[in-house]
């Protein structure tokens, strides 16, 4: 079958929204019965963003064969049915580091390596093993990271121009700019998309469509400015006007504006009818919700947007499906009291509460207390990976009366380690200082709040860790209520943890966030703000 490809680029500045967009033109063409495949090039020399800050990058998207990828490979699982891999995410360092151990193996015979051809050539093989990774797939979607004019940018640019060459009737540009408006002369200014376009043309790439970012409608004078200067036809300058109420509005006013047609035209593919009836749904719930469920979220990054993406979305899904707007509060885990009575009134006053993942020390004692005043005080709790931990590690020190328990990340000297590296527990000695990435299989339990969750005894759900609850303190820990409710299908590593007789406390070490949709939200989070909804009702 002939693959297709579309190449995203993006000018005047940067955070435009080029995976959201892509992500959107990917969903509209699978609703026409077309299997698109998705790409994010990013031109930073990391290896990947697994060692880069959450503060830097944001949230470590995580795929089912274990790649740490770039955030907008979330958007990319939420939108579209895209096949998501190792083969999905490219970065600089990537590109650079498999060429020079090649060079370094004399795979290239002594010839002189150079970014053009070398560099660019594996660019091009990334591109075509995306296309290639699952058969049927008709359409590449490539996301350019950064904007056009960063010096890092360009050998993805001339890889893009190459490719292009090499196939000229299956390569479609789209180019993603913003316009401004400045209030002062009362007027949009088109120069820096134009701007922006040329440098593009200097590097011989030439835009098939103009994707306008702006605060308002553009008046059909500037659209036809657009046009002229830039050099694409008027029908193909689309505006991405600023959304009132949500991101889940993207695609639908690209629909209105026929973008999905007018590629499917391009391409040759059969169009047909499409209904969004499921995305304006919950548009109508974001403007009508029939209340409001508040979720309190106890954290190391907080402060950054992006640090917990995919929670955040994930939660927005569930209260979504349940007709209910979501309000979040963001607690940074180290600032909280360390006095009970203030950190009561600090956090008090959400309907329920999530510890999400993360690594280090810092704000440990914020989240075990948090998860001490929802076991407590019965409010709904929700940990992931670190936050699952924190749950046996509050559990064992308060209800379990294990002295001094931790984890061996925080202390590791501890009396009772409840979480520890598995060489530390003596029963795989070569897996302790590595990171379970990845989808595992997990066997649940009857008659758990899990089970009841998922309506299955068998799942799977992506890791991003290293630390593993400790078996040996089970026995101890299940007289005083803690339940073990998912076990590793092939093992006995717990998976997922709960209080018995609380309403609604659980704990994950998987990810369950990279796996929610917004018209399919996960089973857990949408447990979770049902048990969080029931709360706010009983108040």
């Amino acid at each position: 079958m002939t693959v297709n490809y579309i190449f995203v680029t993006g000018g005047v500045c940067s955070s435009l929204g080029k995976g959201l967009t892509a992500a959107s033109i990917g969903m509209l063409l699978e609703k026409h019965g077309i299997k698109v495949a998705m790409l994010k090039l990013d031109p930073y020399l990391n290896v990947d963003p697994g060692t880069m800050s959450p503060y830097q990058h944001g949230e470590v998207y995580v795929t089912d064969d274990g790649a740490e990828t770039d955030l907008d490979l979330g958007h990319y699982f939420r939108y579209t049915d895209s096949p998501l891999s190792r083969a999905s995410n490219a970065t600089s360092g990537q590109i650079y580091n498999t060429v020079i151990r090649r060079e370094r193996r004399g795979d290239y015979l002594g010839k002189t390596v150079q970014v053009i051809p070398h560099i660019t050539d594996e660019i091009k093989k990334r591109i075509h093993e995306c296309g290639t990774q699952e058969p049927g797939i008709q359409l590449v979607i490539v996301e350019i990271g950064g904007t056009v004019g960063d010096i890092e940018s360009l050998p993805f640019m001339e890889a893009i121009r190459q490719f292009r060459h090499e196939n000229k009737s299956r390569c479609l540009n789209i180019h993603l700019t913003y316009v401004p408006f400045l209030k002062a002369a009362q007027e949009f200014k088109t120069k820096p998309s134009q701007h922006s376009v040329q440098i593009l043309r200097e590097i011989g790439i030439f835009p098939d469509i103009m994707l306008c970012r702006s605060e308002m409608t553009l008046p059909e004078d500037v659209k036809a400015k657009i046009s002229l200067f830039c050099n694409v036809s008027e029908e193909a300058v689309i505006e991405e006007v600023d959304v009132e109420h949500s991101i889940y509005e993207v695609p639908i006013k690209l629909h209105e504006q026929g973008l999905d047609t007018m590629i499917a035209k391009f391409f040759d593919f059969k169009t047909k009818q499409i209904h969004l009836g499921e995305w304006e749904r919950l548009i109508d719930v974001i403007r009508n919700p029939k209340g409001k469920v508040t979720i309190g979220v106890v954290g190391k990054y907080v402060q950054h947007q992006d640090a917990y993406k995919s929670i955040y979305e994930a939660l927005s899904h569930a209260a979504l499906d349940q007709g209910y707007r979501l309000e979040i509060k963001r607690f940074e885990a180290d600032k909280l009291p360390q006095d009970s009575d203030k950190f009561k009134q600090e956090i008090a006053g959400c309907d329920g509460y999530l510890v999400p993942g993360g690594f280090g020390e810092r704000g440990f004692e914020g989240k075990v207390k948090a998860a001490q005043f929802c076991r407590e005080n019965k409010i709904p709790y929700f940990g992931i990976c670190l936050g699952m931990q924190v749950l046996a590690v509050e559990f064992a020190r308060h209800a379990a009366n294990l002295e001094e328990a931790n984890s061996t990340e925080i202390d590791p000297n501890t009396k009772n380690p409840v979480i520890s590296l598995l060489s530390e527990q003596h029963i795989v000695q070569d897996f302790g200082g590595t990171m379970r990435l990845g989808a595992y299989h997990c066997d649940l339990k009857e008659g758990s709040l899990a089970h009841k969750a998922y309506q299955s005894k068998h799942i799977s759900e992506r890791h991003r860790h290293r630390f593993e609850y400790n078996n040996k303190y089970l026995p101890e820990m299940e007289k005083a209520g803690f339940v073990v409710s998912g076990r590793l299908k092939e093992g006995h590593l717990c998976e997922i943890a709960e209080v018995k007789g609380h309403p609604w406390m659980l704990g994950v070490q998987f990810h369950p966030e990279f796996k929610s949709k917004p018209t399919k939200p996960h089973p857990l989070f949408n447990d979770f703000i049902k048990a969080a909804i029931a709360n706010h009702r009983s108040h």
